[in-house]
């Protein structure tokens, strides 16, 4: 089968040449040119990627990046952005999206960043990267992106689910925030540290009773964090 890919663009002269050279390169195409049709769209194709404009009519790509994140969906999705400041970016980022591009942009540049996250998101959809494991008394499912400890369940967001592989794949080690930001974000990211520290507090909070005295995720002051199983 042929990786597919939903583009939600509403310039017509944009959308069909991203459709074109995407095709060119052997990917199976969606398109969606209205931003609150989006989520349906991509909930309908099942995308390996979603490639976003963030000016859309109906809702923002802002939004439907919120709404994607916060309906579960862990698909990687690449912004396109007409704006250049830094903060319209890392909102993007920040929201959940994993990479972004400036219009105007080169094919070439585009397409490098579609199969650079489709190489990072392969790990978590493929072989073990769906196999379920323990970090304490809770169980993780990649499958579900569900987190269960005792008799309580927990939605995980993909870039909580990709740290707690990353982490029980490397027990103990101390692992710098520049790692975990590329390895997780990647290495476009434009954002801060905050948001690791973020998402860091996020799972502390579910992974155990009191995230005020962390018992699995702990700090390395200066260095970053380490899992302590």
């Amino acid at each position: 089968m042929k990786t597919k890919i939903l583009i939600v663009e509403d310039d017509a002269n944009i959308l069909l040449g991203l459709e074109e050279v995407l095709r060119s390169e052997g990917f199976d195409v969606a398109v969606c040119s209205r931003g609150d049709e989006a989520a349906a769209a991509a909930a309908k194709h099942r995308p390996a990627l979603v490639v976003l404009d963030v000016m859309l009519p109906g809702l923002s790509g802002f939004e439907v990046c919120k709404q994607l994140r916060a309906n579960g969906a862990w698909v990687p999705i690449l912004m396109l952005t007409a704006k250049s400041q830094e903060m319209d970016k890392v909102i993007g980022l920040e929201l959940g999206a994993d990479d972004y591009v400036t219009k105007p942009f080169g094919l070439r540049e585009l397409l490098a960043r579609v199969h650079a996250l489709l190489r990072r998101a392969q790990p978590a959809g493929n072989g073990n990267g769906d196999a379920a494991f323990s970090i304490g008394a809770a169980t993780i499912d990649p499958k579900t992106f569900q987190l269960r400890r005792g008799k309580s369940v927990e939605e995980l967001t993909a870039k909580e689910l990709k740290l707690l592989q990353l982490f029980h794949a490397h027990p103990g080690e101390v692992l710098s925030r520049d790692r975990l930001l590329n390895d997780v974000w990647g290495y476009g990211y434009y954002g801060t540290t905050r948001t690791l520290d973020q998402v860091i507090v996020s799972l502390r909070k579910k992974l155990d009773d009191d995230a005020d005295k962390p018992r699995h995720l702990l700090t390395v002051h200066g260095v970053g964090y380490k899992l302590v199983a």
